[in-house]
């Protein structure tokens, strides 16, 4: 069997370039075609030496390793360590299921003239079965990775909490906003926005039900002994959000908060309770907001 190098080397820039293509799509960083190319050349360059066992000190894992970070450097230009292990465990996965999706494929088309040789799948089937294979493995872990990150990104926006106000629990539903950096400007303290009819039974009504008053400063209507009570304990809080340049919100300082997540209880105190005056959400999946420093 005849095996051209040519072939060998553009079979490899076309896989390579597909795998650092669907890696930089999984990561969402900014994809330069050049730099895709000359990374993927520059795997496709190995695998041709490889094959021709010019240098045999070229199966070393570590330097398999090392040309793997090279690639990754060149392809994407990752700032931080960080980025570039993250990049790295990407690449690998990706490279996993393409190859997987290539055994399936030859073991579906069984082509006559196939030989392994230095970890190189050769053959002398055509170059189209190659780039279905290509195709069939890049759909699949896009599809893959999107469905998986949805389903994270749901079960880790939600979880319980219980507030301790006034020496009675109030549980609900929370939703993690990673937007929400909401704070009391004098203290500093971290801010959980809840909806005001979980509070009936901790606040009066004529609190919550009229914070537009509380706000403004128009506390003609509320009784004597509620306002000599909470006066001092109610806070002011400023926010901003889209569509509300310059909100605020009347907040109570809460004796203790419980976050459970999963099987996992993390007790957080003095916390500020914001107090909002309608439903966070028409079908009530949750009725409190809080910030992702609380986790």
């Amino acid at each position: 069997m005849t095996i051209y190098i040519d072939i060998v080397l553009i079979e490899n820039l076309i896989m390579n370039s597909i795998i650092l293509l669907a890696t930089g799509l999984i990561l969402k960083v900014k994809i330069r075609i050049i730099r895709i190319i000359v990374a993927s050349l520059l795997g496709a360059i190995y695998s041709v030496v490889s094959y021709m066992s010019i240098l045999e000190i070229y199966t070393s894992m570590i330097l398999k390793g090392i040309l793997s970070i090279v690639i990754i450097y060149i392809a994407f230009n990752p700032q931080t360590i960080k980025q570039m292990w993250k990049n790295l465990l990407i690449f690998y996965l990706t490279s996993f299921v393409f190859g997987g999706a290539a055994f399936a494929l030859i073991y579906i088309i069984k082509p006559q003239d196939i030989l392994m040789k230095n970890g190189l799948f050769l053959g002398t089937y055509p170059l189209k079965t190659i780039i279905l294979g290509a195709i069939v493995a890049f759909i699949l872990i896009i599809t893959a990775f999107a469905v998986v990150k949805t389903r994270i990104s749901k079960k880790d926006m939600f979880c319980k909490i219980e507030i301790q106000l006034k020496g009675k629990k109030i549980e609900t539903t929370a939703m993690i906003d990673t937007g929400n950096l909401l704070k009391e400007p004098i203290t500093n303290t971290p801010v959980v926005v809840v909806e005001h009819t979980l509070l009936y039974d901790c606040i009066p009504k004529e609190i919550l039900n009229h914070l537009e008053e509380w706000l403004g400063g128009e506390l003609e209507h509320i009784p004597e002994a509620i306002k000599e009570e909470y006066m001092a304990k109610l806070k002011f809080i400023p926010f901003s959000s889209l569509g509300k340049q310059n909100g605020m919100l009347v907040g109570i300082k809460a004796e203790q908060i419980k976050i459970k997540v999963e099987e996992k209880e993390k007790i957080k105190e003095n916390i500020i309770i914001g107090i909002y005056d309608k439903s966070l959400t028409k079908r009530g999946e949750y009725r409190a907001l809080m910030g992702i420093e609380l986790l």
